[in-house]
């Protein structure tokens, strides 16, 4: 099973849209998916008022954990974790038109732009992309 089938079987086993993303590359990121289910829970549902794609958000889970140095005295990895989490939300933005998860769902104009499941498989292609 590839990574994209992985996330939306979680999607669909009721894990939250960045669950189903960053449990998708746990092994990947060297955690067990419990670890990584508890750290996403809550920026699912756009962060619980449909702000920001938890999609999106799970994609800002695993750029963390895979490119930051952990170094809590003097980090040196900021800027490249800003550097790729902005291309993958200009990636994300070429695909579906936003990364607000109101926006995305059409809550206001009726036009949904895409699935949840959509968003998922985007954003774990995204990551494949840039970091694999």
């Amino acid at each position: 099973m590839d990574r994209k089938e992985l996330a939306l079987q979680l999607h669909h086993s009721k894990f939250n849209c960045a669950q189903s993303v960053a449990c998708a590359f746990a092994n990947v990121m060297g955690y067990d998916p419990q670890t990584v289910f508890k750290m996403s829970e809550a920026f699912g549902f756009g962060m619980g008022n449909m702000g920001t794609c938890g999609a999106v958000s799970g994609m800002a889970v695993v750029i963390g954990m895979m490119k930051s140095d952990g170094n809590l005295d003097n980090p040196k990895t900021k800027k490249q974790c800003y550097s790729l989490m902005k291309e993958a939300i200009e990636k994300f933005e070429q695909k579906n038109k936003s990364i607000i998860c109101k926006e995305i769902k059409g809550v206001e104009t009726g036009e949904v732009l895409r699935s949840c499941d959509g968003c998922i498989e985007d954003a774990v292609a995204i990551l494949d992309e840039l970091l694999l």
